[in-house]
């Protein structure tokens, strides 16, 4: 029997998700007492049916309400209100706090229940497009395999030993020369070796921002910095991004608003759009951040991955006054697992960036520095780099016929001139990206969920799709599935439509 104690009201034409909408109801009504301990929810087809939306939705919103313990599942008897909350529910701000009064609805899907349905993507025989990394056929396995003997044979128990924090000397120099090719002008002694740009970024923020205060980033944004920020507890603002990158005008505002302690962005091959920043944003971006005195961090882990277009100079290579730290990784270029990363930043921070470093981890592995800069002496990324491109390319090629013939009409896409990702747009008339995501699974295919890279809760229609992690077969396969699991829930969508409120 269905619960006479549900109302729920949902807005269709909100950004937030139909799912989340559902949660929001639920959880409110548990925490005022209209539903009590003990109350039998409908099962997720009667209430898809009564309200009129897909039955996933229904899935997402019971299952993530599972996770935070207000409510229980029985076999064979059903969803009730738990009776007592057991799980740890996220720090909230004080009243006074600025980001207090849209806490709940502003974070992004990173919560636990998603974080399950992600891990559906490495059932066997999924065409997995939602990683981050590039295929496992580009690394050069037997190039690390003889730098590691070279670097035993050579310097034996040395390279098993600590090494100083800042790295690895012949590795800072060699990474000093490999930047300057960039453009980017440094010394050794600005550049700290990280455990890959994840690290880096995480010594910026211990470094410069305390709990509380404000980092602005764009939005989307690389969902790493997400996570950072929940971690140190630092409050994250994202600014709409155009074509040419993270919009100035509104930038600026926030500035003027709100004085955040750090800007980030990625702007070449930006994680998960795409967009790569043109020159000319690039020099207003430094000259507003100098203008009021905000650093940056550059997040130039893709700048490399080019196979069409003009190269563009990082932000580095035209930062005159020190506002920019640089944040680079020989991670998704050459060998991932090796986590070697690199951050360049000038006296002001540096010293206050290698404390941090030491009290995190004291070293990033000697033996992992020093087979990475014997590969780099070696000329192994160049090489890697120009075979890589190319295929990327092709493999780019592919993905987009593939979904001019598989996704749904009214579908949306960039054309990326360089990167590892398409980031689509579906179509609003059907099912969300988050509501998509069990149908594709049980289809075969798996992508990362649009939303969980927006600050704010956006971007439900959107999915990002790692084209270089398959080949040509394995892409149109894949992109065959995502098409067919979408038509499949749009029609049932369309038939719930149909049906009249109970």
């Amino acid at each position: 029997m269905l619960s006479t104690s549900l109302s729920v009201t949902l807005d269709r034409n909100s950004e937030e998700p139909i799912y989340r909408q559902l949660i929001r109801h639920i959880r409110a009504q548990i925490e005022s007492g209209l539903l009590s301990a003990g109350t039998r929810l409908p099962a997720s087809r009667d209430l898809a049916r009564q309200l009129g939306i897909s039955r996933i939705s229904v899935v997402n919103a019971y299952a993530e309400l599972r996770a935070e313990g207000y409510l229980s599942a029985h076999a064979g008897r059903g969803t009730f209100v738990a009776g007592e909350r057991e799980s740890m529910p996220m720090p909230t701000p004080s009243a006074g706090h600025p980001s207090a009064h849209h806490h709940n609805e502003s974070q992004p899907i990173a919560d636990r229940s998603l974080q399950e349905m992600m891990r559906l993507a490495r059932k066997p025989g999924v065409i997995n497009f939602s990683s981050g990394a590039p295929p496992a056929e580009f690394l050069p396995a037997q190039h690390l395999r003889h730098a590691i003997n070279t670097v035993l044979d050579r310097d034996g128990a040395q390279a098993l030993m600590y090494e100083q924090t800042e790295g690895f000397g012949p590795l800072r120099v060699t990474v000093r020369d490999y930047v300057s090719a960039l453009g980017i002008r440094c010394s050794a002694d600005q550049i700290l070796i990280t455990g890959g740009s994840q690290q880096a970024i995480d010594l910026v923020v211990q470094a410069l921002l305390g709990e509380g205060d404000l980092l602005i980033t764009e939005n989307p944004t690389y969902l790493g910095i997400i996570d950072v920020a929940r971690a140190r507890r630092i409050r994250l603002q994202g600014i709409p991004m155009d074509e040419d990158g993270i919009r100035l005008d509104m930038l600026e505002n926030a500035i003027l608003e709100h004085s955040p302690r750090l800007i980030y962005v990625m702007p070449s091959f930006q994680n998960p759009t795409g967009r790569v920043m043109p020159l000319h944003r690039r020099r207003q971006l430094l000259n507003l951040a100098t203008e009021y005195n905000v650093p940056v961090l550059e997040d130039g882990v893709y700048h490399e991955f080019r196979f069409e277009g003009e190269a563009i100079p990082p932000l580095k290579a035209l930062d005159e006054r020190n506002t920019v730290l640089h944040a680079g990784a020989f991670t998704k270029n050459l060998l991932p697992g090796m986590r070697i990363g690199y951050l360049i930043s000038d006296g002001t921070h540096f010293d206050r960036l290698v404390r941090v470093k030491h009290a995190a981890d004291v070293s990033t592995p000697a033996l992992n520095q020093r087979a990475i800069h014997l590969m780099l002496e070696r000329g192994v990324l160049a090489q890697q780099l120009e075979r890589n491109n190319r295929e990327l390319r092709r493999r780019r090629d592919v993905a987009l016929e593939a979904a001019s013939r598989y996704l749904p009409p009214g579908s949306r896409w960039n054309t990326p001139q360089g990167g590892l990702y398409l980031w689509v747009e579906l179509p609003k008339s059907g099912p969300t990206a988050a509501e998509l995501y069990i149908s594709a699974i049980q289809m075969g295919v798996a992508y990362a969920i649009g939303n969980m890279f927006f600050t704010n809760g956006g971007g439900s229609y959107r999915m990002r799709l790692n084209y270089a992690t398959h080949r040509a077969p394995e892409i149109e396969e894949g992109m065959k599935r995502l098409g067919r699991a979408w038509r499949e829930l749009a029609y049932d969508y369309a038939e719930l439509e149909k049906m009249p409120l109970l």
